[in-house]
Formats: structure tokens, sequence, C-alpha cells
């Protein structure tokens, strides 16, 4: 159910009573008040109806064939797709006793018969609005989930959730984590001998490649740089293997990348794939306003990372020495002191090359 969905439909009831007379008149008062009414003769057939298709209330008697009204109450509530359905048993009995079991199987309310048709009309509509609210802020959360995993890995997204107010509010926190830069070499090249649609669909086919193997080993994606990408590893969730995450990602980016070249054939051959990394501590959290914020890293850390990618060629994996110390059973080229671009201090490097 989405937002315009919950805004433009009428409200669907379900009236489940065995007395034929009791939900013909249920169901002309409801649909004259605006309302969708679905019926139901006994309990078994008013849960498969509520199960198949979820009511925004139910209006439910005791005494039914096949199930009764306190069992079908109490079978929705234990539902995922109906425990928030509002049920209103409805009922002859006028007793203490009588409203326990209701309030024991789950009923958002109980009424009496006989019962005024102002008074139930006013019950339905109270509970119909706790019931849009729930609706809208479902809706809100599937989108706000979608935005996210456009992001983020699943797993990553679940813990975001869990505290909004934390993760989602301008500011930073220090943090230790590894981050990953890949660019395309070539491609300004590649740009001058296509047509843009082609140049478009190219780096949508690579980005969608090299973008899924960051959420596949739980990365935190940053953002596209032109024909490159950022993403790093060790938050907003940090892991002990987070350095090990980053690499095993930067070596699966060339193997896709290549792969994707050998598919395409001779369109793709001048094109490589750079990529660097290195570890340390960044300030990492959401910059820029209110209203427009970037979950992403800044620090010293980030830097090196970028300047290593630059230096590195295509199907070339570059990484610093504190990334080195993190992983394990890498086999790669210790390479002598690199002195990088803009930065003071040379740095030791690995080199891996598929």
């Amino acid at each position: 159910m989405d937002l315009t969905d919950i805004f433009n439909r009428p409200a669907r009831i379900l009236v489940a009573d065995d007395d034929w007379l009791n939900r013909d008149l249920l169901k002309a008062y409801l649909t004259d008040a605006g309302y969708e009414v679905v019926t139901a003769a006994d309990g078994q057939t008013a849960l498969e109806i509520a199960l198949q298709s979820p009511p925004d209330l139910a209006l439910v008697d005791v005494q039914m064939p096949r199930m009764d009204g306190l069992e079908l109450c109490a079978a929705m509530k234990s539902s995922p797709g109906t425990r928030f359905v509002p049920v209103v048993i409805v009922t002859a009995f006028d007793s203490q006793e009588e409203e326990v079991k209701a309030i024991e199987a789950g009923a958002d309310d109980f009424i009496t018969k006989p019962y005024r048709s102002l008074v139930l009309l006013t019950r339905v509509r109270s509970l119909l609005r706790i019931k849009r609210l729930y609706d809208e802020i479902e809706a809100y959360n599937r989108l706000l989930r979608q935005v996210l995993d456009r992001f983020l890995a699943e797993d990553v997204t679940d813990i975001i959730l869990t505290d909004p107010e934390r993760y989602l509010k301008l500011g930073g926190e220090v943090r230790q984590v590894t981050v990953l830069f890949a660019d395309i070499r070539g491609f300004s090249r590649y740009t001058e001998e296509h047509t843009a649609p082609e140049v478009i669909d190219t780096l949508n086919r690579v980005f969608q490649s090299l973008s899924q193997v960051v959420f596949t080993h739980h990365g935190t994606f940053d953002k596209y740089l032109g024909d490159g990408l950022m993403a790093f590893y060790g938050a907003p969730v940090t892991g002990e293997d987070d350095a090990q995450r980053a690499l095993d990602s930067a070596i699966e980016m060339q193997r896709r990348f290549q792969e994707l070249c050998d598919e395409t054939g001779e369109d793709l051959d001048s094109l490589g794939l750079g990529i660097g990394l290195h570890s340390g501590e960044v300030v990492v959290g959401n910059i820029g306003s209110e209203k427009v914020m970037d979950y992403t890293v800044v620090g010293y850390v980030v830097n090196v990372a970028k300047r290593l990618q630059e230096i590195a060629k295509g199907s070339q994996i570059l990484f610093s020495e504190a990334t080195y110390q993190q992983v394990k059973g890498v086999k790669a080229e210790r390479l002598e002191s690199l002195q990088l671009a803009h930065l003071k201090e040379p740095i030791t490097a690995y080199l891996i090359e598929l």
C-alpha cells in the first residue's frame, strides 16, 4: 500500500455475521457512509478473505459456524498481514466476562446488540482514523527503506532504522573505516568515440555491477564520481573484518569488470579499472543541511585512498600498509615508498594485479 492508495481509496470493512439480515443492514449502512464493504457468513470464510486482502477494519459477530468471532479475532491478530487491522466484536451478550474474552482475543472494541447505528459509525470512524495513521507510518517507512536501500546493504538499513535519530541527523563521529575508490581507466577516450546514449548505457552497466559488489560485502555506498565511485566499510556498522571486506570487494570488482568487458567484446577492450584503498580514522556522518545531507566520510584517509586510486592502472588494486595489516592471506607485491600528490609523507603500498 502506497501513500496515494491510503489517501484516495475508501476504507474497506469486513462484516462477519451468520445472520443475513444483520450482514445486509450493516453493509447498506456502511456503504451509505462511503465505505467499501465485504461480507462473510462464517468465521473461516471471513479469515480467508482477510488474509487474502486485509481490510481496514473488521466487524465480527461472536456466534458463527466453522469459527466463532473470538477465534477469528485471535487468528487475525496472530497473522503478520492482519495483526494491525482493528477488530470490533459485536455480540448480544452484555457482560463483563464477554468483554474480557474479547479483549483477550485481541479485540480493539466491543459493541453489544442492539446497538445504535450512530454509535457504531462513530466507533468505526475512530478506529479507521487510527488505522489510517498506522498505514501512513508504514508507507513512509517503506519509502524510507527504499531510499536507504539505494545506498546501503539491507542489514545496514536495518541498523539505521532501529535508531534514526542517531543515524539520520547532521553531524559526525570519529570512526575507523576502510575507504575504497574505483575509477574506469580510458573512459575519456571512450566518450570521444561513442555517442552519449552509448556512454550512459556503459556507465549504467558498469555501475550496476560494481555497486552491487559493495552491497554484497556489506559496505556503505557513498557516491558516484563521474566514471568512478566511492564506498567505505566500518560505518554505520563496525566489524572486525571491515578492511578484509573492502579488499574482497576490490578483488571482486576487478573480476566483475573483466567479465563485463569479455561479455561485451571489443567495445570495452580499451577500458580498465583502477582501485585504491586506505584504512584509518575518519569523521563519518551526515554533512550538508537539514534539507540536503550526504552520509559520507571526511579526513586524511579519504585523500590517501583517492590518491592510490589515481595512480593505479587498469586491472590494478593499490592499498596502504594500514589496510594490509588488517587483511589475511592476501598475495600482494610490496612497493617502494610512494610520494602521492598533495600529501607530505610518502607511504608504503601494496599491489594486486588481476
